[in-house]
């Protein structure tokens, strides 16, 4: 009789049974009967990011991962694997994946870790990036690598003209496998449920679930290896060997075989213990975590707000635009048509209150001196009439210019007397004026009439408005992060353990 030792079992566990009633066509619209689950994943996924945050302080501070967010993370990977059992992870079952976070006897997957009692507060600093990286290496031609080789077969455009990884192309095998001759290649699952339980087991590691690090070995077949001894009994043709105590006799019959004990390929249908995530814990979870990524959301903007509030503003508080260079062989640059309007019914004072001051500041780069000008936009138009000159369409980037008119200038413009505010001279020109409703054009041009302006020009405004909508977004990041957080760890802490499927089974 020879004993074969398993290697110690690795703390998570897969196990799956194919089952031998596959339909052949069900697997092509299989997409589409999971779009409710990918909806409800994607909370899901979303609430897991937030509680492993969670997590990761937890065990860096106390060398734990609270129990009852392991219980959620880990019942977020059996859903997760449930529906990749179903669908396209492997096609191992036509049975629809149940809307639960907890372990289903009756169904053909299960997918368990083990809860660790004690976690490296050293270990979580590193394992889940730089330590997994061999792993992530490893996976990623297991799950998206295949794109790289239909790159190169396609020409080396380095245009994959496919991307999918070996779990991908083995489903794919198999599903032309079964839609052909109506059976499923158990060589392919044995081989499928392998590589599914690599990952896995690397998703539980880089989820700070344990600290075993994943061993580099293919586990292949539905039940998860878990330690225990084989005991194989000898070959009939093989004759035993006679211990140095005891003389063999010819005569004598064989010894007996000890009773051996066989493994289930599955859990026994027991009642599992739920973890007490019911539907209105697991909503209250995720509405927690929504509100804290959009704290986060409203929290960056603030800051992007508040920084360009410190950097972008000169010393006499405007905010101004990256310098531009104007040129032009005609008369005129005037700006597009500025629309500035507040709602009707509210004050007159609206508009300075809330756009300030604008300011124009124009350094010519020629000889000429320069004229700036503000105007109401029909005057300004009235003014030009054909006269040949180019509006500014673009600033962002690349300036980029439209042109009008074709005619000469009639006059010159310190002579108009419907400016808002102007200046001329020699050197830098600036023109400031409160801001106010109505249609805006803002003209540079030689302040003698001629053509060809050559300037570099900048523009801004004091925007009393951008404080006040920065401080709101702080109040706002703020309130999400505080009501978030107390909704997260008021989710977290009621803490309901029961005998039976939960309130969120399906």
């Amino acid at each position: 009789m020879t004993t074969t030792a398993y290697p110690t079992a690795y703390p998570v566990h897969l196990d799956a049974r194919l089952e031998t009633d596959l339909s052949r066509w069900r697997w092509l619209v299989k997409w589409l009967l999971l779009i409710p689950h990918y909806i409800v994943l994607a909370f899901l996924w979303l609430a897991f990011a937030v509680c492993s945050l969670f997590a990761f302080f937890a065990i860096l501070f106390t060398g734990r991962y609270p129990r009852a967010i392991f219980e959620f993370n880990v019942g977020v990977l059996r859903w997760s694997w449930r529906v990749s059992y179903y669908s396209y992870g492997a096609l191992g079952t036509d049975r629809y994946p149940p809307f639960s976070l907890e372990e289903r006897p009756d169904y053909p997957t299960h997918l368990t870790v083990d809860y660790p009692e004690r976690l490296s507060r050293g270990l979580v600093l590193v394992k889940w990036w730089l330590l997994a990286i061999p792993h992530y290496i490893v996976i990623g031609f297991f799950v998206g690598g295949a794109s790289y080789t239909v790159s190169e077969l396609d020409g080396g455009n380095g245009d994959p003209v496919l991307s999918t990884g070996l779990i991908g192309v083995l489903v794919l095998v198999a599903s032309i496998v079964l839609l052909v001759t109506g059976t499923y290649p158990r060589s392919v699952f044995d081989l499928l449920l392998g590589l599914n339980r690599w990952v896995l087991r690397v998703a539980a590691y880089a989820g700070l679930m344990t600290d075993r690090y994943p061993p580099f070995r293919l586990d292949m077949g539905g039940d998860d290896p878990d330690g225990h001894l084989v005991l194989t009994p000898p070959r009939p043709d093989v004759p035993a060997q006679a211990g140095p105590s005891e003389p063999t006799r010819g005569d004598a019959p064989p010894p007996p075989l000890p009773p051996m004990e066989a493994r289930p390929a599955t859990p026994p249908a027991t009642p599992p213990t739920s973890s007490g995530w019911g539907v209105g814990r697991v909503i209250a979870l995720v509405v927690g975590c929504l509100l804290l990524f959009s704290g986060l959301a409203t929290g960056a903007a603030a800051l992007a707000m508040s920084l360009t509030n410190e950097v972008a503003r000169d010393q006499d508080g405007f905010l101004m635009t990256p310098a531009k260079t104007l040129d032009t062989s005609t008369y005129a640059i005037s700006s597009d048509r500025m629309e500035l309007s507040v709602d009707e019914g509210a004050p007159s004072w609206a508009p300075e209150s809330l756009f300030g001051d604008g300011r124009v500041v124009a350094d010519p780069q020629g000889d000429h001196d320069l004229f700036v000008g503000v105007a109401p936009t029909s005057d300004v138009n009235a003014w030009f009439g054909d006269t040949s000159r180019v509006v500014v369409d673009d600033l962002s980037g690349v300036v980029r210019y439209r042109a009008e008119g074709s005619g000469k200038l009639d006059g010159l413009p310190a002579d108009q007397g419907f400016w808002v505010a102007s200046q001329q001279g020699p050197g830098r020109q600036s023109v400031t004026w409160p801001l106010s409703n109505g249609d805006w054009t803002v003209v540079v041009m030689n302040a003698d009439g001629a053509s060809g302006v050559n300037a570099q020009v900048r523009a801004g405004a004091t925007l009393p408005v951008f404080g006040w909508a920065t401080a709101a977004l702080w109040w706002t990041t703020a309130g999400l992060i505080l009501v978030g957080a107390v909704i997260v760890v008021l989710a977290v802490a009621t803490r309901r353990t029961t005998t039976g499927p939960s309130a969120l089974s399906g």
